[in-house]
């Protein structure tokens, strides 16, 4: 694990308190029974700014604390745990994306906004069923962007899109020229169609040619700690149901097979937390952040799918009903599986990273 400083674990602790007495998955249940588009709590998101997780990786002169990647992968971990529904990771990837290839005056504008929680960014990439950054037909001409992104996450709610064109990635305030048609997930999550006809577009000239690629692998490594957060949460349940249930007037968790199943999954997240700690460590350090962002997402896909379908398995029929919360972790699990590149998607990145 990670060595930790007293400001992390500080952060951590106050994360992990909030989200087990304030944001329980009841929480999520509330969010999903209330069949609002954007799909979060927004008094919640209010007070996540407040406590300063929003601005995580913000400088302090753009109004956040600069408290670094590894920082924000502790939060966003203790948020994955319980579901918490919020476009956290959504905005602290348009936040980096701002940081990595925007002006002075570009950080001026929107990056206090972004630390404060008044305005809330996400990123518009895939044009297409599935992620390939490298098809895009999104155009711009005399500042007006046009084209097409199939998935956006945390779309309805966002006021700020950074939009993936052939020529680079360009700000986009919603408004005039930006449509919205929601898509309804398994996840019962926010997640849009946005068609952008003539939408007026600040480009981010900074970053150089890999911009798009580094903001991707900031994405990839945000969401494989929100998965490593769900796979220890369903892990935990799971443990906590083969200590209570009995069947053939014996405890589940004292039949060897399942000891062995259990045994599996655990070295299976000491592996996880390794690969993902690994991406957040190298963005901090600023080395080999696309090798280890290309393995954090890959094996927190790997191991999340594992550790999902076990629980459910494991809960046995109980597991397939809605009144066990583990049901809701296998369904986000298969829709962040697929957010910025599925497995087979980034095992040819990392061979095509390596040379081979």
């Amino acid at each position: 694990m990670a060595v930790l400083n007293e400001e992390q674990e500080m952060l951590r602790d106050m994360a992990r308190e909030w989200t087990s007495n304030e944001s329980p998955v009841t929480e999520f249940r509330k969010v999903r029974a209330g069949g609002s588009d954007e799909a979060f709590d927004r008094k919640a998101y209010a007070t996540m700014a407040e406590m300063g997780w929003v601005g995580v990786i913000i400088p302090e002169a753009q109004g956040g604390s600069d408290f670094g990647w590894l920082s924000a992968g502790l939060v966003v971990e203790e948020l994955g745990k319980t579901l918490t529904a919020s476009p956290l990771v959504a905005s602290t990837v348009a936040a980096a994306a701002i940081l990595l290839g925007g002006s002075q005056e570009q950080q001026a504008k929107w990056l206090p906004g972004l630390a404060s929680g008044e305005i809330i960014g996400t990123l518009a990439v895939d044009e297409g069923p599935r992620h390939d950054p490298a098809k895009l037909e999104t155009t711009v001409s005399g500042g007006k962007l046009s084209g097409t992104k199939a998935f956006v996450p945390e779309a309805h709610g966002a006021d700020l899109f950074v939009v993936a064109a052939k020529d680079g990635l360009y700000l986009v305030e919603k408004g005039e020229g930006v449509a919205l048609s929601t898509r309804k997930l398994t996840d019962q999550r926010s997640h849009a169609e946005v068609r952008f006809d003539g939408a007026a577009a600040d480009r981010l000239a900074g970053g150089g040619d890999s911009l798009l690629d580094d903001v991707l692998d900031r994405a990839r490594i945000l969401t494989a700690c929100e998965m490593l957060g769900m796979a220890q949460a369903v892990f935990d349940t799971t443990l906590d149901y083969l200590k209570q249930r009995v069947q053939f007037n014996q405890v589940l968790a004292t039949f060897q097979a399942l000891q062995h199943r259990m045994a599996d999954l655990f070295g299976d997240l000491a592996m996880m937390r390794s690969a993902v700690e690994g991406g957040l460590q190298a963005l901090d350090s600023g080395f080999g952040v696309a090798r280890a962002a290309t393995i954090a997402k890959a094996e927190a896909n790997r191991v999340l799918h594992t550790v999902t379908r076990e629980g459910v398995q494991l809960h046995g029929g109980m597991g397939m009903t809605d009144e066990y919360d583990v049901g809701f972790y296998l369904k986000r699990a298969r829709v962040l599986e697929a957010s910025f590149g599925s497995t087979s998607f980034l095992k040819n990145r990392f061979a095509t990273i390596a040379g081979y």
